[in-house]
């Protein structure tokens, strides 16, 4: 959550889309000038159950559902059909069942989300632990359908390990590896903690695995692109006149600004996770590797009604140091990665260790431009 844009009773949220839901926002533009005015921003209703959750998005260490970040095609992924996949947490029902980002969901429980909401669909995938859902998924040509059953899917956002490369001595035989899996209250004390593990076993560089991972608090990506960063830009906040805010740094949270520094990125990285890599990118901190990101760049501001639910309406949107706008475009990388390339730590460390392998990456390259 946003706090710089929070007065009064106005809460924001990065990045958030919603349901049109047309008959109730018809029945208040009849009644209401200024929603009549908002019309083009596409503003919506959030009921009072989706503003609760809204107000705790980021809190919640544990829930019960399948583990999946969804939202809407963007422009690469064609007209609507259904939700898009945004990643599926590790270990999640879904993980498990072979769902991945990109992935479209065309039915939940026998129901099309050709029309549904967000908020409408993580309602009807959560639900008690242990209990079913089923899902019709569409990947590229091919249609699943699968009976998922929920369970509590952990949100600590760090892995790390040491990856150390045979034969390398002159070339960072050490590498260490973190994957941030998304932006929760802990994800910046988190990374801060697996750096200075890593670096207790004399690592000479670091990697930053971002794929998958579709972002959360905002502050949080703030924070943790400040420990990479000695100076600089991080985003611009900007609306139809222009910047309208400067998130930056002076250096003095950084704690690992000086060895290389390599990203890798996906089409699951989102959000949060976009506004960092295009951070350490336009700053020239980071190499990235992989896919262009998802391109999640909109700002939305959601205003409290008099009867507990909301009105989210288009406010802002992100742009990078290098003033390029990320919605439905993403970031995108400096170099692809191999397509066999594994997505967990192991697998990592094989393809740098393994030059034989069909993943393998030269570890000079990693961090070279």
């Amino acid at each position: 959550m946003d706090t710089h844009f929070n007065p009064g009773r106005r809460v924001v949220i990065k990045s958030f889309r919603c349901s049109k839901q047309p008959t109730v926002v018809g029945a208040f533009r009849g009644k209401s000038s200024l929603l009549r005015g908002m019309e083009n921003n596409r503003p919506c209703i959030l009921t009072k159950l989706s503003m609760d959750k809204v107000s705790r998005a980021g809190e919640v260490q544990e829930f019960a559902g399948v583990g999946l970040s969804i939202g809407y095609p963007t422009g690469s992924e064609g007209s609507r059909a259904g939700l898009v996949v945004i990643s599926a947490a590790p270990g999640g029902p879904a993980n498990q069942a072979g769902i991945s980002s990109g992935d479209i969901i065309l039915q939940i429980d026998n129901t099309s989300t050709e029309s549904m909401g967000i908020y409408d669909a993580a309602e009807r995938l959560q639900g008690p632990e242990g209990s079913s859902v089923e899902l019709t998924i569409q990947t590229g040509p091919e249609i699943k359908h699968l009976a998922l059953k929920r369970a509590k899917v952990s949100l600590n956002p760090v892995k790390s390990r040491l990856c150390e490369v045979p034969g390398s001595e002159k070339s960072y035989p050490k590498i260490g590896y973190i994957k941030l899996t998304s932006f929760n209250q802990n994800a910046s004390a988190a990374v801060k903690e697996a750096i200075d593990t890593l670096r207790s076993n004399s690592v000479n560089a670091f990697v930053l695995d971002l794929r998958d991972n579709s972002g959360g608090l905002f502050p949080e990506g703030i924070e943790t692109a400040k420990i990479w960063l000695d100076k600089g830009v991080i985003v611009y906040i900007c609306d139809n006149r222009g910047v309208r805010d400067i998130y930056d740094t002076d250096g003095s949270s950084a704690i690992a600004a000086s060895e290389p520094l390599a990203v890798l990125v996906n089409k699951g990285t989102a959000s949060a996770s976009e506004i960092l890599a295009g951070a350490l990118k336009d700053n020239k901190r980071a190499v990235l590797f992989g896919e262009p990101t998802y391109g999640k760049g909109k700002i939305q501001s959601v205003f409290q009604l008099s009867d507990g639910s909301g009105l989210a309406v288009t406010v802002a949107r992100y742009e990078t140091p290098a003033h390029n706008d990320i919605d439905k475009v993403g970031v995108i990388p400096d170099h692809p990665l191999p397509n066999s390339f594994p997505k967990d730590d192991d697998g990592f460390c094989g393809c740098l260790q393994d030059s034989a392998s069909a993943c393998y990456v030269n570890n000079v390259q990693l961090f070279s431009r």
